[in-house]
Parts: C-alpha cells; sequence; structure tokens
C-alpha cells in the first residue's frame, strides 16, 4: 500500500454539470503515488505550511484511473459549508493541496460484481472500470442513477469501456425525465433499486455488492439485499454525505 504524500495541485479546469454538481481536474506538482481503484483523497483550500498543520479539508473520491498519474480528478455536488466554498472558491489556475491515497473500497475480481452508483457515488468505481480488461473473467453489473439524465455524467466514459468489455453490462435510472430524453437513451425512469436490477443478474445469491451513494441509499439497498437472502459480508459500501 502506498504511503500518503502531501502535493500541490493546479486547478486546470471546472466542469459544471448543473447549479451544484461540478467536476475539477487537477494537475499536480510532481506525480502522485500509486493508488488502487476506490481511493479516495483529501482535498484542502487553504494554503498548507509543512511546518504546520494540515488545513481543513474533505474526502473525494479520485475519479481519474490510476495511470492517469500527472493528473487527477473529482466530482461533488455541493452538500455542507466546505462543497459550498469550493464552489465560490474553486478557479481554473487556483493552487490547492491534496493527500492521497486513502480507503480500502477495492472491488475484489473472485466473483461476479454488481456496482450501485447514486449520483456523484460513481466517482468511486470510475477508476475500476477504467482498469478493466477484456480478460477479467466475471460479470461485472452497474446500476447507475441520478436525479435527472443531465446528472448522468459519467454515463457516455461508462458506454465506452463496455464497449470494449463485454462483461460489463450497465443499466442507468432517472428519478425524473422533464425533457423526454430518457427514452431515446434506455435509461428507466424510475428510482434506483436493487428490485429493478435483480432479474439481471445471472447469479445474484453469489455476486458480491458494492455500493457508493447517499446514505439513505446505501441503507435501503442495504436492507433490501439483506432481506434477498445476501450475507453481510457481501455488502461493502463507500458512504459519503
Amino acid at each position: 500500500m502506498a504511503v500518503a504524500q502531501k502535493i500541490s495541485c493546479r486547478v486546470e479546469r471546472i466542469t459544471k454539470h448543473s447549479a451544484h454538481v461540478y467536476t475539477v481536474d487537477l494537475v499536480p506538482t510532481r506525480r502522485v503515488p500509486l493508488f488502487q481503484p476506490g481511493q479516495f483523497l483529501h482535498l484542502a483550500l487553504d494554503p498548507y505550511d509543512p511546518s504546520g498543520f494540515w488545513p481543513e479539508s474533505r474526502v473525494f473520491s479520485i475519479a481519474s484511473a490510476p495511470q492517469q498519474r500527472e493528473r487527477l480528478s473529482i466530482t461533488y455536488a455541493v452538500q455542507g459549508r466546505f462543497t459550498a466554498r469550493m464552489a465560490t472558491e474553486l478557479a481554473e489556475g487556483k493552487q490547492v493541496w491534496v493527500k492521497l491515497p486513502y480507503g480500502e473500497f477495492f472491488v475484489q475480481g473472485t466473483g461476479d460484481v454488481v456496482l450501485f452508483a447514486g449520483g456523484t457515488g460513481i466517482t468511486a468505481f470510475t477508476a475500476f472500470l477504467e482498469t478493466l480488461t477484456p480478460t477479467f473473467p466475471h460479470h461485472v453489473y452497474l446500476a447507475y442513477g441520478a436525479r435527472d439524465t443531465h446528472l448522468l455524467i459519467y454515463r457516455d466514459a461508462v458506454q465506452r469501456r463496455a464497449a470494449t468489455f463485454a462483461q460489463l453490462q450497465p443499466f442507468y435510472f432517472v428519478e425524473q425525465d422533464p425533457d423526454g430524453k430518457a427514452a431515446t437513451r434506455s435509461e428507466l425512469v424510475e428510482r434506483l433499486s436493487v428490485a429493478a436490477l435483480w432479474q439481471h443478474i445471472a447469479n445474484p445469491l453469489t455476486a458480491t455488492y458494492y455500493l457508493a451513494g447517499p446514505p439513505p441509499m446505501l441503507k435501503t439497498l442495504t436492507n433490501d439485499l439483506r432481506a434477498r437472502g445476501i450475507s453481510t459480508a457481501a455488502i461493502r459500501t463507500d458512504a459519503w454525505e
């Protein structure tokens, strides 16, 4: 496991997906340490003095692939004071600090896996999806949900991976479809749920389930999986606020 390092980064690009959801691309001043798909970083907005204390920070899943060690990407939704600061203070060219890698939310390749991603929770899986190869011997089912089709911001990236990796089967869910785009993009207009995906999983009782998203979603999915006979050991969660 790589030792966590503190690295200064320059904000290269900010993509605004909606009034409250952003992707931030960072260029570190040196190559970041090796990290595993599913790990996270701490982001600090205030200057860091190595002779002093680490400033206030918040954790974010590393959305970029591990092989891209000259850049980092995160996606966040404005929820709370720190992310509100990010929305107002981050700008292209700004210097920020990160420390990484942290976490053990690793997708194990020992059997079929089912990934449930709600909103920006998809970033817990993007690095894993980027590392998939055609020789991966198991099925990967991805249930990716968002409030509306515009917020399925990693959908195109997922589709590119699915086009080259036959074992990856993505399913998309939107809670509302105001402009009717879901009908033409094969998205299910319903809340992300175990019931909606269950029938598509070849061997649901032997798969391992990975859940990432807001806590209420994680609780609902976990309770449903347990009610269907899935053991606690086969349910792994990456909670975020």
